[in-house]
C-alpha cells in the first residue's frame, strides 16, 4: 500500500519534528486511531518493529537444513544433551551419524526444555526395510507438551486408520493428505502450535495446532479436542503453562535430525498486545502507551522550538485523553497560532508547509474525536490558510 503524497508530506515533518524520540518508525496522525479492541492505530509509528530473524536454509532428504537465528535447537546431531528419559535418568536412544535412532524398548524420550506456543521443525525417516503394515510399520509419534500427539508413521503406500496416518493430529484429525515420501528417506515436519487457553476454568481460546509434512499442509488451524489418544475420544481442556516435546518408542528404529523450536509471542487471549483484544486490555495498554509518549514529549522540552514536544504530547491524546497533558497541548497550540499571527508575511509565508501540515494534524484529531472541531487553534489555522490562499491547489 502506498502513502499518499499529501501525508508522505505530514510523515515526513512529523518524523522531523519527532527527531531523538525513541519511537519514530513511521507516519503519524495518519491511520485510523485505537479504538476499544485495538490499542495501536492503523499504521502506528509507535507499534515496536518486529524483531530481526536470519532465516536458516530448507532441508533435502540427503542433508539437514540450518535453523533461523532464533531458533532453540534440541538436536543437532551430535548429542542427546538436551533430552532425557521419562523417568529423567540419561536419555538412552542411540546418535550417530547426525541423527539420533529409537533403540526399542529403552522408552520415550523428552525435552529438559519445556515450552508452550511454539514453531517445531524436526525431521525423521522410518526404516527403508519394510516391516509390518498399518500402524505396526514405521510408527512413532511427537508429543507436545507431552500430550498432544502429531503421528509419526511410514505412510508410504501403507493402509490405516485415516486418523492414525503421518501428519495426523492422532486420533482426532486425518491429514488433509498423504505427502510421506519412500521409507528411508527423510520427512520434514513444520507444525504451530497454539495451546488451550483457560481462565477462571472456562475457555478463552480454544488452541490450535497446524502442521505441514513435506511442505504440504495437513493440519490447518485445526481446533484442538485434548491431547488425542488411541481408541478414546479426549474432550478439550485446559493444558498445563509449559511442556517438554517427546518422541515415541513405538518399537521401531525410527531415525530424527534437525530438530528446533522457536518460541512464539502470546496471543492476544494470552496478554499479548496485538489482534483483537478485550476492552480492559485495550484501555491498559493505550494508557501504557500514552504514559511512555509523554514520558518522550518531556524530554523534547525546548523554549526555542516547542513545536516537537507539542506534537509528541499531542499524540499522546490519540491514545489516553489524560486532561493535564489535554490542557498543555491546548496551550502549547494557542500559542504557536499565537506566535504565526506575530511573524510577518515574508516569514509567514516560509511556514507554509508546516502550517498546512499542522492543520492537518488537528484535523486528524478532530476526525478521531480528540478534539472538537471548534477547536480554537484548529479554527485559526484554517483562517490563516485561507487567507494565505494556502488552500488552492496549484
Amino acid at each position: 500500500m502506498k502513502i499518499t503524497s499529501a501525508l508522505a508530506t505530514i510523515s515526513a515533518f512529523l518524523s522531523l519534528a519527532a527527531a531523538g524520540q525513541a519511537a519514530s518508525s513511521g507516519p503519524r496522525f495518519y491511520g485510523d486511531a485505537p479504538d476499544d479492541h485495538h490499542p495501536w492505530a492503523v499504521h502506528d509509528g509507535n507499534r515496536p518493529q518486529p524483531k530481526i530473524v536470519t532465516p536458516g536454509t530448507f532441508s533435502s532428504p540427503e542433508q539437514p537444513g540450518k535453523p533461523p537465528s532464533d531458533a532453540i535447537v534440541l538436536f543437532d546431531g551430535t548429542d542427546l544433551s538436551k533430552w532425557e528419559s521419562s523417568n529423567g535418568s540419561p536419555a538412552k536412544w542411540l546418535v550417530t551419524n547426525g541423527v539420533m535412532q529409537v533403540a526399542p524398548g529403552s522408552g520415550e524420550i523428552r525435552t529438559k526444555d519445556k515450552f508452550a506456543d511454539c514453531q517445531l521443525h524436526i525431521e525423521w525417516a522410518a526404516p527403508q526395510e519394510v516391516k509390518g503394515d498399518s500402524q505396526g510399520r514405521g510408527n512413532s509419534g511427537i508429543f507436545l507438551m507431552g500430550l498432544l500427539e502429531i503421528q509419526v508413521l511410514d505412510s508410504y503406500n501403507n493402509v490405516t486408520y485415516a486418523d492414525g496416518h503421518a501428519g495426523a493430529y492422532y486420533g482426532i484429525s486425518p491429514p488433509m493428505a498423504n505427502a510421506v515420501r519412500p521409507p528411508g528417506v527423510f520427512q520434514v515436519y513444520d507444525i504451530v502450535f497454539r495451546r488451550p487457553i483457560y481462565k477462571d476454568g472456562k475457555p478463552v481460546d480454544p488452541g490450535y495446532v497446524t502442521v505441514f509434512v513435506n511442505g504440504v499442509l495437513v493440519q490447518d488451524h485445526t481446533m484442538l479436542e485434548g491431547p488425542g489418544t488411541h481408541m478414546t475420544r479426549t474432550k478439550a481442556g485446559p493444558f498445563p503453562a509449559k511442556g517438554p516435546i517427546s518422541l515415541q518408542d513405538h518399537g521401531n528404529t525410527m531415525r530424527f535430525r534437525n530438530i528446533w523450536y522457536r518460541e512464539l509471542p502470546p496471543r492476544a487471549t494470552d496478554g499479548g498486545t496485538d489482534g483483537f483484544l478485550t476492552t480492559e486490555a485495550t484501555l491498559a495498554k493505550r494508557k501504557e502507551i500514552a504514559a511512555s509518549i509523554r514520558q518522550d514529549a518531556s524530554k523534547l522540552k525546548n523554549a526555542g522550538d516547542p513545536l516537537p514536544e507539542m506534537l509528541r504530547l499531542m499524540e499522546s491524546l490519540v491514545y489516553e485523553k489524560e486532561e493535564a497533558a489535554m490542557q498543555k497541548a491546548e496551550q502549547m497550540a494557542v500559542q504557536y497560532v499565537d506566535s504565526l499571527k506575530k511573524l510577518p508575511a515574508e516569514k509567514l509565508g516560509s511556514k507554509r508547509d508546516e502550517v498546512r501540515n499542522m492543520r492537518d494534524t488537528f484535523r486528524y484529531l478532530a476526525k478521531s474525536k480528540i478534539i472538537p472541531d471548534s477547536f480554537d487553534p484548529k479554527v485559526a489555522l484554517e483562517q490563516i490558510i485561507k487567507d494565505q490562499g494556502w488552500d488552492k491547489k496549484k
